[in-house]
């Protein structure tokens, strides 16, 4: 990887080159990121990083903008070998100063992550303080209790099946959906979803009786996960709806971010084979909370992009 020597590194803005190297970086602290999540953070946000003297990526962290209000900061990694050296530090604070430069009229955005426990004391250190967290849950095989693809019986379908029906995720539901998940997320967040919508494998939408959209669900292939979310629903049941319909029929092993709160909803999720793994800390900046929220946001994209 190069010299050690901390004055041979060198921070600035990575371009899409370096996917590879930040694939490598990835895999070394056991993130499991593919070439499609990684172009997202190009695509949708910034990404800096330190190199080492021979050009190799020793460190990343990108910041991915939602409007001019809020800013999510993610994927922050160190090599191994350069831990202790303050890159961690250094990198995030060049997401933070990015962000900043996000507004039109000078004003900071609130800034958002999730932290890791060797993350969380370099956040606390720039400022970052704990106002939420989020549930991370993990299911070998989908095993639902109750719901339209319930195995044994037909009539095992959830009371808001009769109020909402899930179809593909058309172009002329993109609008509805930019302007629901503003309301369930805080912020714009536009750009993001339309990179996001492109990369599912799955994509789905919940209409009402009079066809208008009510809310929507989204499934990313990663190497290891089937990663369910964003996931946008007016109650529990039609979000249970949505995660039926977005891991029914898949062979693989899925995942989900679920905000605090819902405890309806997780303990479907737990019935349904699905094991809490961790419960992360959701940290701000330039705010002393998230943004207002209305209760329909079930599952977020991911702990990197909020």
């Amino acid at each position: 990887m190069g010299d050690l020597d901390r004055f041979e590194l060198r921070l600035e803005e990575l371009t899409p080159a370096d996917i590879p190297d930040l694939l490598r970086l990835s895999a070394m602290v056991g993130w499991d990121y593919d070439e499609e999540e990684v172009a997202t953070f190009f695509i949708a946000g910034r990404v800096f990083g330190h190199r080492d003297r021979e050009g190799g990526v020793c460190s990343c962290a990108a910041v991915i903008p939602y409007g001019e209000s809020l800013a999510s900061i993610g994927m922050v990694i160190v090599h191994p070998d350069y831990r202790g050296r303050g890159l961690g530090k250094e990198v995030t604070q060049a997401c933070v100063d990015a962000g900043n430069e996000q507004t039109a009229d000078g004003r900071a955005p609130a800034l958002m992550l999730v932290a890791t426990p060797a993350g969380r004391p370099v956040y606390e250190g720039l400022g970052f303080a704990a106002v939420d967290w989020v549930h991370k849950y993990l299911c070998d095989r989908y095993q639902p209790s109750a719901g339209p693809h319930a195995e044994g019986s037909s009539k095992a379908t959830p009371p808001a099946s009769s109020l909402w029906e899930v179809q593909p995720l058309a172009p002329e539901h993109l609008e509805p959906i930019i302007r629901l998940d503003k309301q369930a997320f805080g912020a714009d967040r536009r750009e993001f979803l339309f990179r996001r919508i492109v990369q599912a494998r799955k994509k789905l939408v919940l209409l009402g009786r009079d066809g208008s959209v009510a809310g929507y669900g989204l499934g990313v292939e990663g190497p290891v996960n089937l990663v369910l979310g964003p996931i946008v629903a007016p109650d529990e049941q039609a979000a249970v709806l949505l995660v039926d319909a977005l891991a029914h029929n898949y062979p693989g092993k899925l995942r989900i971010d679920v905000p605090s709160g819902h405890e309806g909803f997780r303990r479907f999720l737990e019935g349904a084979g699905f094991t809490q793994v961790t419960q992360p800390p959701i940290m701000v900046k330039q705010a002393d909370r998230l943004p207002k929220r209305n209760g329909c946001l079930y599952a977020i994209a991911s702990q990197a992009f909020g």
